[in-house]
């Protein structure tokens, strides 16, 4: 039987609830993944760790190799991944802190190594994506938060934007026309690989900053960096809840 399996984004190099069992370093057909996978307990459960941007963080989002990273993950025995992101808030509901677990995603992102099924194929392979999120874990993560009476929203659109730079404020009102609640750069093409690999995935994202024109001023890293601090904090409660009902 499988476990969870954490993708720790920016913010969350490192899990302290987690409490480390072991290390293991893998390589896949695509290549190395960013960080070792930690293998610890959570709330007594078994769960796999892994830093989306390394450890230290320095892989940015454009350069993340996101096969391997879910390839490794597989292999290692996740059965069912949380992904943690942060991202800027575009709707006039999700300010700094608050949480959002999407629902859906548009794809904004190019030149990222985005599917499994290219090389030395007997058959195309074309997967069903139009929900891109596994809704029984949504449900979960949502019932966690509301447990936990933390600020969330039951669902929005992820619009996932290249990187590494942030966004202008032009591309932020395409996406709000778009759709879009939130924008982060590593949601894709990590939501379509897991479902390649036909792992049940979700989002947990954390507001860390308006997007660009939705406030007075330049983003500033010192400001984002101090609600990551406080929500991370957060997050470890919420992950340490949604283990108990999987």
């Amino acid at each position: 039987m499988g476990c969870l399996a954490i993708i720790g984004g920016t913010g969350l190099t490192r899990l302290p609830e987690l409490q480390v069992t072991g290390r293991e370093s893998l390589e896949t057909p695509f290549g190395s993944p960013s960080a070792e996978l930690v293998r610890g307990l959570l709330a007594g459960r078994e769960v796999l760790f892994l830093a989306r941007h390394g450890d230290p963080h320095r892989i940015p989002p454009h350069r993340v190799n996101y096969r391997a990273n879910l390839w490794a993950l597989r292999e290692a025995g996740a059965a069912t991944v949380v992904a943690v992101n942060a991202v800027g808030g575009i709707d006039a509901g999700m300010p700094p802190g608050h949480f959002c677990v999407p629902d859906d995603v548009i794809d904004y992102t190019w030149g990222r190594a985005s599917t499994f099924f290219e090389d030395d194929l007997e058959q195309v392979t074309h997967i069903d994506f139009t929900q891109p999120y596994d809704e029984s874990l949504r449900q979960k993560l949502l019932a966690v938060l509301a447990a936990e009476a933390y600020g969330h929203s039951s669902g929005g659109v992820y619009g996932a934007a290249q990187g590494p730079r942030l966004e202008s404020a032009a591309e932020i009102r395409r996406m709000e026309r778009d759709g879009c609640a939130i924008v982060g750069m590593t949601g894709m093409p990590e939501a379509a690989l897991a479902r390649e690999l036909e792992l049940p995935y979700a989002c947990l994202a954390l507001v860390v900053n308006p997007a660009a024109g939705k406030a007075r001023g330049p983003i500033r890293m010192e400001d984002i960096e101090a609600v990551m601090a406080a929500g991370m904090a957060r997050v470890g409660a919420v992950l340490a809840g949604v283990i108990d009902t999987l």
